[in-house]
């Protein structure tokens, strides 16, 4: 959803931060680009330092740079709330689809599981325009970006418990 929702809020962000046309493209973008980017080398970090620790730490580290993001007072402190909740977004996808495959291993639950994955992915990006409009018709901008806490919350308080099969550390790394 953070990929969509911020598109309603540029006008209010223009207006109150005026940032320069190069820092308002980084603002729309930045998370983007390091979400794809940090992809592939956060799964592997999740290989070695354990996936649900990963998880754990990518939640955590969501929320902060979401409530840094929403509190934002220039461009640039915007810029830089965003890039951190791209890195931060990069650690959740390969740890959720990693653990799903660890947790479900009936090939035909499994499929089930990534199925549900991906719609709950799609119908965030369809619904993160209506409702950063909702929050926008009674909100300051800060707000579309402070959404995310309630599930981040959620995330932290039902990860540790959630599985206890799984190992928070890797069992093994081989090189």
């Amino acid at each position: 959803m953070d990929l969509t929702v911020l598109n309603l809020a540029v006008p209010h962000i223009t207006a109150d931060l005026r940032p320069t046309g190069t820092q308002l493209l980084w603002i729309v973008d930045i998370y983007g680009f390091l979400l794809a980017g940090m992809l592939v080398t956060m799964g592997a970090l999740g290989d070695r330092i354990g996936r649900r620790r990963l998880l754990m730490i990518g939640a955590a580290a969501f929320g902060l740079a979401s409530i840094l993001a929403a509190i934002s007072t220039t461009a640039g402190m915007l810029i830089a709330s965003r890039a951190l909740l791209g890195v931060a977004a990069a650690t959740l996808a390969p740890s959720t689809l990693s653990l799903i495959r660890t947790m479900f291993e009936d090939e035909g639950q499994r499929t089930f599981a990534i199925g549900i994955w991906m719609a709950s992915f799609s119908v965030g990006g369809a619904i993160g325009p209506l409702i950063g409009g909702m929050l926008l018709e009674y909100f300051w901008w800060g707000s579309v970006f402070l959404i995310a806490i309630p599930v981040m919350a959620l995330l932290l308080g039902s990860a540790p418990s959630c599985c206890p099969s799984i190992a928070i550390r890797p069992a093994s790394v081989s090189t």
